[in-house]
Formats: C-alpha cells, structure tokens, sequence
C-alpha cells in the first residue's frame, strides 16, 4: 500500500495531469496512490494518514462537478489526524477575483472535519485579487496556472513535492 492517497478531480485533464506528475516526483504508485473523486467512496480516506487534494476551480469560483457531486459525502469521512495538502488549478487572469477558490473551499471543509492543513504556498508571482484559498498571505496549497503560467507548473511541483516530502515525512 502506498504511504499518500491523492485524491482529485478533472474536467479538462489538467488537474489528472498535475495529479500524475505530484505522484512521479513523491517517486511514483509505491508512495502515492491516485484517486478520481467520482470513483470513490469515504473509506477510501482512511487508508491513508497523508492526503493531496486536487481540485479545479470551476465556472465562477465554484467546485469541479465530481468534487460538488461528493462535497456533502466528505461529512462522513474522519479526517482526524490526517495531514491533507491541496492543489488546485485555475486561471488568475480570467477568474482574478475568485483564483483557486474550489481549493479554498474544500481546505475550509476537510479542516473543520479534523484534517490539519500542511503544503502553504506562496503568493508571490501570482495576479489575482482575491481567493478563498488564500489565508494569512499564502495560498493553502500549491496554485497551478496552466492557462497563463504553464512554464511554471512542473518547476513549482517540484518545489512543493520537496515541501511536502518534509510535512508528511515520507
């Protein structure tokens, strides 16, 4: 069994895409195990004491359909003594005031259910005005901008996969 359940959701593919390149860096399926939110069920969850959350951010700062289709399920599941990180992607230039939102939304749910929030990144080098997802000058977790920034998302995976190895200790 792998160490980190990655749990995320896509539309377009480019969260799925995020998803596979977190999982080779942590060094492939042995560390972290890939998950379609519409693929599964609560006890999925308790696997695992490290969790990566993925989700776009949708229409106008709303949830990827397969995350708003489990949103209420995730009452169920216990998240206590879990560290969660979160990554999202959207586009800041296009979606400026609600940036990265859906991953503010599900970081404020999972939080409230026991999950403890590790993988905080940096604001700096973004142009958004506002974000649910940002709280005390940093982003909950890593922002990925494939629409603007795409010559960015494999540098700042790196980087954030390098952070979180520390957090989960794996």
């Amino acid at each position: 069994m792998s160490k980190i359940g990655l749990f995320y959701g896509t539309t377009t593919g480019k969260t799925e895409s995020a998803a596979e390149m977190i999982q080779s860096e942590f060094g492939g399926a042995k560390v972290v195990t890939l998950h379609e939110i519409a693929d599964v069920e609560g006890s999925d969850f308790a696997e695992y004491k490290c969790v990566i959350i993925g989700c776009p951010t949708w229409d106008i700062g709303e949830l990827q359909a397969d995350w708003q289709g489990y949103y209420d399920e995730l009452d169920d599941v216990d998240f206590s003594g879990k560290k969660v990180a979160y990554f999202g992607t959207g586009d800041q230039m296009g979606y400026a005031e609600n940036f990265q939102d859906a991953m503010g939304i599900l970081e404020e749910k999972i939080s409230s259910l026991g999950g403890k929030t590790v993988g905080h990144w940096s604001t700096d080098g973004y142009e958004h005005e506002a974000s649910k997802a940002e709280k005390n000058g940093k982003f909950v977790g890593l922002a990925l901008d494939d629409d603007n920034q795409s010559e960015l998302t494999e540098s700042r995976i790196k980087e954030w996969v390098g952070q979180l190895k520390s957090e989960f200790g794996v």
